[in-house]
C-alpha cells in the first residue's frame, strides 16, 4: 500500500514510534478564586460570532442615512437604545456560496469564506477552518476553554436531496477546526454551564493504544514536544505524500501543537481576569427547557457568564441551524416554523409572521448586548471589552439573496472599534476582510484569511 492510501490520523504517529492522545482539558475551574498574582491587570478582549438563520426582509433592515445619522429600521428597532454600541456594516458577502444551495453550504462559509464541497456526507469538506478556531489556535491556551460553541437545534443527518444534495450536517455547525472537522456545539444548558464550572480529567478521544505513551505522559516525563520526538520521521512521511496528504499532515501537526499548548496552559495556568461580584445564574435544570424563550435566554446567559468569568474569550452561538424548523407559534399571530415562514412569497400575512420572528430574535440579541453593557469591569463594561459579530448568511430569506449580508458588529473591542455608525463597504467586499480585521484586533497578525482581499477599513 502507498503512503497516500495508508495515511490516517491514527496510524500516523504510531508509524513513527509514538501514540498521541488528544485530550479535552477542563483542568482549571472557572469558579476557583485566584490570588492577586494570578490575575490580569486589565480586562481581556472577548469575541463572539452569533449566527441567525433564514435571512431578513431587506427593506426592513437597510436604513436611510449615512455615518452616525441613519434611521432605525423595523428590524433594528429592538436595538434602538443600543445604537451607540454597534456598527451596521453593509455590502459584505461570501462569493464562494453564490449560485449554490440556499442554506446548507452557506453556514460554514460564513466564518471561513471557503468553497463547501457537495459530498455524500461521510467526507465533509467545509472549505476551511473558521475564524473563531483560527483565533482559538493562537489565544485559546490563555483560558480554561480555548473556545465555547453553543446552539439550540440538534445536529441533522442525511443529504438534503431537494436542496442541492448537500449534507445537512454542514448547516448544523458554525465552527470548524479544519475542513473535515466541525466543532460540536452544546445545546443543553446544564451541560454548557458545567463546562464552565465542573472539572474533568483529561480523557483520550482519539482511540490511541494505551500500551504506548500518551502526549501527557511525554510532557510530564521530559517536557518534550511529541512533534519534536517524531520530527525526522514525520518529515520523511510528509515528503512521500501527495499535496493533499501534506496539507492534511500540516493540519494534523498544527492540531497536535494546539493540544500541547492547552496542556502547557493547564500545567502552568495563565493569568486570568477576575471580576468582582457574581453573575446571577444558577445551574440550569437537566435537559432542554420547556420553552424556546427560556432555552435561548439560558444559553445567552451562559455565554455572558463564560466571558464574565474569563473561562473563554472566543465563542460562537447559533440562534438556529441553516433551515431552523423551530415552531414560533408561541408568538401572537404566528403559525408555523421559521424556515417555512421565511418563504413567504410576498404574501402579506406570511411576510408579517416572518417579520415578527426576526424582530423577536433581534430582541434576544438586544437583551444579550444590554446584559454585557450592564456588567462593569475595570472602569469599563463587558461590552466595551468585546467584539460581537451578529449576522446571517442570506440577505433576503425569501429569495436566498447572498449579497449584502446583514452584519452587525457590536462592542468597542477595548478601544479598537468606534461603534454608533453605518459603514458601507464597496459592493461585494469579502466578509473575510472583516474577519481578518477582527483577528488583527485580537493580536493575530495574519496576512490573509479565507478569501480576504485585505483588511476591512473604517472600523475604528
Amino acid at each position: 500500500m502507498t503512503v497516500k492510501n495508508r495515511l490516517s490520523r491514527r496510524t500516523l504517529l504510531r508509524g513513527v514510534g509514538a501514540a498521541v492522545s488528544l485530550p479535552w482539558l477542563e483542568s482549571i475551574s472557572s469558579g476557583a478564586p485566584a490570588t492577586v498574582g494570578e490575575s490580569l491587570t486589565e480586562p481581556p478582549l472577548r469575541t463572539a460570532f452569533m449566527f441567525m438563520p433564514n435571512g431578513v426582509r431587506p427593506d426592513y433592515w437597510a436604513p436611510a442615512g449615512d455615518g452616525e445619522d441613519y434611521e432605525i429600521t423595523h428590524h433594528l428597532k429592538p436595538l434602538e437604545s443600543l445604537k451607540s454600541e454597534f456598527l451596521l456594516i453593509e455590502n459584505l458577502w461570501n462569493k464562494n456560496s453564490v449560485g449554490r444551495n440556499g442554506h446548507w453550504p452557506k453556514v460554514p462559509a460564513w466564518l471561513s469564506g471557503g468553497f463547501v464541497e457537495r459530498t455524500t456526507g461521510g467526507d465533509l469538506d467545509s472549505g476551511g477552518a473558521t475564524v473563531d478556531q483560527a483565533a482559538a489556535r493562537h489565544i485559546g491556551s490563555e483560558t480554561p476553554l480555548p473556545s465555547l460553541e453553543l446552539g439550540l437545534d440538534p445536529p441533522r443527518t442525511g443529504i438534503d436531496t431537494a436542496g442541492g444534495g448537500f449534507p445537512r450536517a454542514l448547516g448544523s455547525f458554525l465552527s470548524w477546526s479544519d475542513p473535515q472537522t466541525p466543532v460540536p456545539k452544546e445545546i443543553v444548558p446544564q451541560l454548557a454551564f458545567d463546562r464552565l464550572f465542573r472539572n474533568s480529567k483529561a480523557r483520550v478521544v482519539s482511540g490511541a493504544d494505551p500500551k504506548h505513551p500518551s502526549l501527557l505522559d511525554s510532557l510530564q516525563r521530559d517536557d518534550a514536544s511529541v512533534l519534536d520526538l517524531v520530527r525526522d520521521q514525520a518529515q520523511s512521511l510528509r515528503k512521500a505524500g501527495s499535496k493533499d496528504d501534506q496539507a492534511r499532515l500540516d493540519e494534523y501537526f498544527e492540531s497536535v501543537r494546539s493540544v500541547e499548548k492547552r496542556l502547557d496552559a493547564a500545567l502552568r495556568p495563565q493569568k486570568r481576569w477576575i471580576n468582582q461580584g457574581k453573575f446571577p445564574l444558577e445551574r440550569p435544570a437537566p435537559g432542554i427547557p420547556d420553552t424556546h424563550f427560556e432555552h435561548k435566554r439560558l444559553m445567552l446567559d451562559i455565554l455572558i457568564l463564560a466571558f464574565w468569568t474569563d473561562s473563554t474569550r472566543i465563542a460562537t452561538f447559533m440562534l438556529g441551524d441553516a433551515q431552523s424548523s423551530q415552531d414560533y407559534s408561541f408568538l401572537a399571530g404566528v403559525r408555523g416554523n421559521w424556515h417555512g415562514i421565511s418563504h413567504h412569497r410576498d404574501i402579506v400575512t406570511q411576510r408579517e409572521q416572518y417579520e415578527k420572528i426576526i424582530n423577536w430574535n433581534m430582541e434576544q440579541f438586544a437583551y444579550f448586548l444590554n446584559r454585557l453593557r450592564s456588567l462593569k469591569e475595570g472602569g469599563t463594561t463587558l461590552l466595551d471589552n468585546s467584539m460581537i459579530l451578529f449576522g446571517a448568511t442570506l440577505k433576503d430569506g425569501n429569495r436566498h439573496d447572498p449579497e449584502d449580508l446583514p452584519v452587525i458588529l457590536a462592542g468597542r473591542g477595548k478601544g479598537a472599534l468606534r461603534p454608533g455608525r453605518r459603514i458601507r463597504a464597496a459592493k461585494q467586499t469579502p466578509l473575510c476582510n472583516l474577519h481578518l480585521a477582527l483577528l488583527h484586533r485580537m493580536g493575530i497578525k495574519e496576512a490573509s484569511f479565507g478569501d480576504s482581499t485585505g483588511v476591512l477599513q473604517g472600523l475604528s
